[in-house]
């Protein structure tokens, strides 16, 4: 009994534990996204050189912030598409850069093929984490909306309006996300109670 007790614990405050650094995470990533937003906005027209350095850094910010995910997600579930949502993150970060060399269009194809990839990711990894962790409906909706944005991005990518910042949407809803996650992880992480 008293050992059952003690699992119990352990594991209530574990989850506690890991609530509260995805939770900081959550609002790293949506600060992230929100300075991203803004520059894009600014600066896409004006400066198509810059613009093209954000769409190259967003990917690989992403790798930076799966890393900081696993890191944040103690050892209760496979690490595995994390660490291949880091490598596909890693492939686009290249792939964009190449792509920028034929056309913006061709950049938002590979961003819209990532989208697509790492929205099921982020959509398998939330349905896993709800098993031990509430809050996690967020990051469930952006990942089926990020696989939506993905879609659309592929298939308006040659349309003359659309360039990268048709892509500050995107990230504004991903921040958008990613602070209702944060917001839902601290009320988790202050509810964790150990099961009878």
């Amino acid at each position: 009994m008293t050992s059952t007790f003690q699992q119990n614990t352990g594991t209530a405050g574990q989850a506690a534990d890991t609530a509260k650094s995805l939770r900081n995470l959550y609002l790293l990533r949506a600060t992230f996204s929100i300075i991203w937003v803004i520059l894009v906005t600014v600066v896409a027209k004006n400066s198509p050189g810059l613009a093209s350095v954000l769409l190259i850094i967003y990917p690989a910010w992403d790798v930076v912030g799966t890393f900081l995910d696993i890191r944040a997600n103690g050892g209760t579930t496979s690490k595995t598409p994390q660490y291949v949502n880091a490598a596909i993150s890693a492939v686009t970060t290249i792939a964009v850069a190449l792509a920028l060399q034929k056309g913006v269009p061709e950049a938002l194809i590979v961003f819209g093929a990532w989208a697509i990839l790492s929205g099921l990711i982020q959509l398998i990894n939330g349905l896993v984490r709800r098993k031990l962790l509430s809050g996690q409906w967020p990051m469930i909706i952006s990942g089926g909306q990020s696989v939506l944005a993905g879609t659309s991005f592929i298939i308006l990518a040659h349309d003359p309006t659309k360039g990268i910042a048709s892509l500050a949407g995107y990230a504004a809803f991903g921040a958008f996300y990613y602070l209702l996650a944060a917001y839902r992880l601290g009320k988790t992480g202050n509810q964790v109670t150990v099961p009878n």
